[in-house]
């Protein structure tokens, strides 16, 4: 059964979309603000964040234990706070000879997890309390490319990927169980 509901026109490419609060965050391509919706209604809030320095975030999420957006971009991770809009440059991917993007982001009981195609395709777990590097989760090697990574309430990871074992060129949906890379403190 498909249900169809009530449409809400943007006439800008979206990015990424997070909820909290029947509020909707929406980030957009080459924008630096983020644009304030009703959820229930999808009206246009008379709210817009700007967040000087934001270039083109590819993804957005929320996490509702601290209360904060979490916006990619190829080389930051920017946090904003939905409660007074402030914002912070919360964390620069170092250059180093391990090429690492952020694509895309999802957020677990104040863990966030990080998506990247670039070189290798992986994830980076970091806490949202003190930005440490939890983990890398390394995928498979047949993986050709990941498109979005969940943390399960179990601790796997599930993942959209391009590349199976079977076929290279096939598209699937996989939970990891033994590709963690646990990092020393």
């Amino acid at each position: 059964m498909i249900v169809w509901c009530a449409m809400l026109y943007v006439v800008d490419e979206v990015r990424g979309v997070a909820v909290l609060d029947n509020i909707m965050y929406v980030v957009f391509n080459e924008s630096s603000t983020i644009r304030l919706y009703n959820a229930d209604t999808h009206s246009p809030l008379d709210v817009v964040i700007n967040v000087d320095g934001m270039k083109d975030p590819p993804d957005i999420v929320v996490c509702r234990d601290d209360r904060q957006l979490y916006v990619a971009e190829w080389d930051c991770i920017w946090r904003v706070s939905v409660s007074d809009h402030t914002y912070v440059k919360w964390l620069s991917i170092e250059s180093t000879t391990d090429i690492f993007h952020v694509d895309t982001l999802s957020v677990t009981s104040r863990r966030l997890l990080v998506t990247s195609q670039a070189s290798r395709p992986r994830l980076r777990q970091y806490s949202t309390t003190d930005r440490q590097l939890l983990r890398v989760v390394e995928l498979p090697q047949y993986v050709t490319w990941v498109y979005h990574g969940v943390e399960t309430t179990r601790g796997t990871f599930v993942v959209g990927h391009h590349g199976t074992l079977q076929d290279e060129r096939q598209y699937a949906v996989s939970e990891l169980f033994s590709f963690v890379v646990a990092l020393k403190s």
